[in-house]
């Protein structure tokens, strides 16, 4: 009976709270991490485009080496050949490799475009202001809420209710992720404070990179297809403690984000433990669904 009500409580929570999932890199991971947006969707099918030419090019280079090492050793080869200006030779190794970046250079234009191209009505603006060591994020509008990003320290973990180191994991999870709606256009601005150095926001499944440059604004975009909490880092080398310098973005639904952004201006902390416990919630309820099983 015990395990009937217990059932019916998951089959509740999965019904009441949306699922999470943490976007970060894997151990032993190989590939770049699956896209959230658009712009990393068509990163992901360049890297996979360019293969078709590394992977031949690097295999017809190996052949030639062996074949000339073995075929032209001075056991087989004692007089050596003295032909040289090979014109067959000079143009193809001419021609050959301005059409492989002919090949290269269409596609990689066309996809810095999409990424350099501002959207002209963005939903939501953020400015990420860089320092040593940590973000801080502005939210630009008529609810404005700004707010630091720290690196979660493992004795804060109990307090912000992040024990769950597969969700929160060590040197990536952080007090305070910046929280953005799904399917909507953010614009990001991002700069590093005035007396500081260059620091760098990077977040691989949004492909998004960018410099923060003291004194200087630069700008970018995205806009994620999915729900989920992803992870990113620093990618600049900003001093001694550049590597406990994290990203963390939350996405949520728009009526989450609606009500998160309502209450954070005046109580961040409570928000973001309203917001936790209706995100993580699926989790929750799929790991005690998984118990009843069991």
């Amino acid at each position: 009976m015990k395990k009937a009500y217990a059932a019916l409580a998951a089959l509740a929570c999965l019904l009441f709270a949306s699922g999470s999932f943490a976007d970060q890199p894997t151990p032993w991971q190989m590939d770049l991490q699956p896209a959230a947006t658009s712009i990393m969707a068509q990163i992901r099918r360049f890297e996979d485009y360019t293969l078709w030419f590394i992977v031949p090019i690097t295999i017809f280079v190996l052949i030639l080496l062996v074949v000339v090492a073995v075929r032209f050793r001075a056991a087989a080869n004692p007089v050596p050949s003295k032909t040289s200006h090979n014109t067959l030779i000079e143009i193809f190794w001419t021609v050959g490799p301005v059409l492989v970046l002919l090949c290269f250079a269409i596609p990689s234009f066309n996809l810095l475009s999409a990424q350099l191209t501002q959207p002209e009505n963005p939903d939501v603006t953020i400015k990420a202001t860089a320092t040593q060591w940590q973000w801080n994020y502005e939210y630009q509008g008529d609810k404005a809420v700004a707010f630091d990003s720290y690196l979660l320290k493992d004795e804060a973990r109990a307090d912000a209710g992040k024990e769950d180191k597969a969700l929160y994991p060590r040197l990536l999870a952080v007090d305070n992720e910046m929280v953005v709606p799904v399917g909507k256009t953010v614009r990001l601005l991002v700069t590093a404070a005035p007396t500081d150095v260059i620091h760098a926001f990077a977040m691989p499944s949004f492909g998004v990179k960018i410099d923060a440059v003291p004194g200087r604004l630069n700008e970018t975009w995205f806009k994620a297809d999915r729900e989920g909490l992803f992870y990113g880092q620093c990618s600049e080398l900003c001093g001694k403690d550049h590597a406990f310098m994290p990203i963390a973005i939350r996405v949520v639904s728009a009526e989450k984000y609606a009500a998160w952004l309502d209450a954070a201006g005046s109580d961040l902390a409570g928000a973001n433990k309203a917001l936790m416990a209706a995100v993580d919630g699926g989790d929750k309820a799929v790991q005690l669904a998984e118990n009843v099983s069991n």
